[in-house]
């Protein structure tokens, strides 16, 4: 692109950011008289243009000229709104005039070569001003738990998760506190997004939402949360049962997209075992959900507690014993330990062992052993959610995910021993 051509279309960028803000913001005030609005649509789209321009005549005067003109286009909209606020004082928001400053810095980011970047922030924007009924909505039900939960859970996430160490610690340097301490954020925020998902859906589907949701994260800690809830709420088993078995289900395909990314020589042999397990879960998952249908718990949802912390701080207790005793039997036993290793590191987590195993295949391990650890592994997984849930969920989630988790297991584990063995 000659330098022609990037001032065309840098400036293009941004008349088209002024554009798209200045829709949305007629689009909300379009029941406004003509001439009553601060700005429109032509207005917003002058404003992106003329950030714009600023910006590239600012690189031949100097940097001060984008902020004496945000300056001066901050005076026009503090002077409209005064003037708007005397004639219409029901209507006090600044939304309009911060909404035009924004338009101006972001076309004058799209001039200064950054235009990816503020065509971006300019669909965020929009995005944003047309959630208003949305947001308003959620603030109106919102109590001061689920916020004062929320506001923990960014502690736990945004500030002490970065001040964490991410090296290994303690027997053979096997726990990381930054890798452990991610877990407790991870089945913190299952909890969180959970109650909500149950809060807006209902039991039935809220669970189907938080299963699957949960699946591309941590089932294991998925299986731990719901089984707490069907201890205490045996009514809700069906739907947490359903749940529970969506998120185990989501996980083989989930697998499957990781070794395409990471030993697609892999693919033949996986395909096959991790099929079956993912069938016999999800048709398990399906006859829940039908039972669930009978269920009219949907309105006595469990709306307790939205952040579940302590039942988090404790998987991560039990994550860092995991650790410990898969690296233990993986001394022990040495380099003919490989399987062995795979089923102890599948009682915790599949993803690490997944990729651990896809590197080795293409270092030099044969690839059927490679196949045969991921299947291992998840099949270790599936025995220990299916005794997670009997354990802490009762007899009746026990036998609902248990079994199918079970039959997953030994038909996946027959599949590979069939098909490479």
């Amino acid at each position: 692109m000659s330098p022609d051509q990037a001032v065309f279309y840098q400036l293009g960028v941004a008349l088209a950011i002024g554009l798209l803000i200045g829709v949305e913001r007629g689009w909300a005030e379009r029941e406004e008289e003509e001439g009553t609005r601060v700005a429109g649509v032509r207005t917003f789209a002058l404003i992106g243009l003329l950030g714009g321009a600023t910006a590239l005549v600012a690189q031949s005067v100097g940097a001060l000229l984008p902020a004496l003109g945000l300056l001066a286009l901050g005076g026009l909209f503090a002077t409209a709104h005064v003037i708007h606020a005397r004639a219409r004082p029901d209507q006090m928001g600044i939304t309009g005039p911060v909404a035009g400053l924004l338009t101006f810095v972001l076309g004058a980011l799209a001039a200064s070569g950054q235009a990816a970047l503020a065509a971006a922030a300019a669909v965020v924007a929009a995005l944003l001003l047309s959630a208003k009924p949305v947001l308003h909505h959620w603030l109106g039900t919102l109590r001061r738990r689920e916020l004062a939960a929320g506001l923990q859970l960014l502690l736990l996430s945004v500030v002490v998760l970065p001040l964490l160490p991410d090296q290994g610690y303690g027997p053979w340097q096997v726990l990381n506190p930054h890798r452990i301490w991610w877990m407790v954020v991870l089945i913190a925020t299952i909890s969180f997004v959970g109650y909500f998902a149950v809060k807006e859906a209902g039991a039935r589907r809220g669970s189907v939402f938080t299963g699957l949701f949960a699946g591309l994260a941590s089932s294991t800690a998925l299986t731990l949360h719901f089984s707490r809830l069907a201890r205490s709420h045996p009514e809700l088993t069906p739907s947490l049962a359903t749940g529970v078995l969506l998120a185990c289900g989501t996980m083989f395909p989930r697998m499957v997209l990781v070794l395409a990314v990471a030993s697609p020589g892999m693919l033949p042999g996986i395909l096959p075992p991790l099929g079956l397990m993912t069938l016999a879960v999800y048709g398990a998952a399906l006859r829940q959900w039908w039972a669930s249908s009978r269920q009219a718990a949907d309105a006595a949802a469990p709306l307790t507690n939205p952040l579940e912390l302590p039942s988090a701080i404790g998987f991560g207790a039990f994550l860092a014993l995991v650790m410990v005793l898969a690296k233990a039997v993986e001394v022990w036993l040495g380099g003919a330990g490989v399987l062995a290793l795979a089923a102890a590191s599948g009682i915790a987590d599949v993803d690490a062992i997944t990729l651990s195993l896809a590197g080795m295949s293409g270092a030099g391990l044969e690839v059927r052993v490679a196949v045969t650890g991921v299947v291992i592994a998840a099949a270790s997984n599936c025995l220990v959610k299916g005794g997670m849930a009997a354990a802490i969920g009762g007899k009746r989630l026990g036998l609902a995910v248990a079994v199918p988790l079970v039959a997953a297991a030994v038909v996946g584990s027959l599949a590979v021993w069939l098909a490479l063995w």
